[in-house]
């Protein structure tokens, strides 16, 4: 290579983090020391990592520029989805329940917000039967599709489904999520990459203090930011 440090590399690859499921302002603070490019806030009563509106509004002033806050919603009303817009400035959504994309594009309009859409996908072999394609056509007004585990309520049940099952071309950006870690997200990242528009992560139970939803491990969320850079290291590597 000849290129100056200088010089931008073309086609070079990084991977946007995600940690969801904020509750406290220490966690906050330690998710942006790392490093992360986005903080999510669970509006969902019925997650044991639940906030108010308010006190989302709260942790997502601590957030510095260039820091996104997101705020997920299960099956919410537009009027709420628009009332807790309102307190959280600049926050993009995302939908994890049963939405529709007339649903999904009604919140956006009302609440003048683009969207993520989480799609279930099913553990073990029956992953293999998801319309992924489908999937992201029907919901082609999200910014990005997230790939969850289909796990008993919505999200967050640390389960990895199996990637491999996926389809070789989305026309989509993705954003995998469900049971990463440190020790696993570099083989994700790798296996997805070259499937999308452009792959973020998205973890919550993976940096958290085991049995206490809601409270993260700042060590694990420093070795989670790390595993991704070395990750987009590898992958960059290998197209040069």
């Amino acid at each position: 290579m000849n290129q100056t440090i200088n010089t931008p590399l073309p086609g070079l690859h990084r991977t946007r983090i995600k940690v969801c499921g904020l509750t406290r302002e220490a966690d906050v603070d330690a998710a942006v020391a790392a490093g992360v490019d986005a903080l999510g806030f669970v509006l969902y009563a019925k997650s044991p990592r639940a906030v108010s509106p308010q006190r989302a509004a709260e942790l997502a002033r601590r957030l510095p520029p260039f820091v996104t806050p997101v705020l997920l919603f299960v099956n919410e009303t537009v009027a709420n989805i628009s009332a807790a817009c309102a307190q959280v400035p600049g926050a993009l959504l995302q939908f994890h329940g049963d939405e529709t994309p007339q649903d999904c594009q009604a919140a956006s309009v009302a609440s003048h917000r683009p969207y993520l859409r989480a799609a279930r996908i099913p553990l073990g072999a029956a992953g293999r039967d998801f319309d992924l394609l489908k999937f992201a056509q029907d919901y082609s007004q999200a910014q990005g599709i997230l790939l969850d585990a289909q796990v008993d309520g919505y999200g967050g049940g640390g389960h990895t489904f199996n990637w491999s099952l996926l389809p070789p071309n989305v026309n989509a950006h993705l954003v995998l999520s469900g049971g990463l870690s440190a020790a696993n997200v570099t083989e994700g990242i790798l296996q997805l990459r070259p499937r999308c528009l452009s792959l973020a992560v998205d973890i919550s139970s993976g940096v958290e203090v085991p049995g206490q939803k809601g409270i993260k491990n700042p060590n694990k969320i420093r070795e989670f930011v790390t595993a991704v850079r070395q990750a987009d290291f590898h992958f960059n590597s290998a197209k040069l």
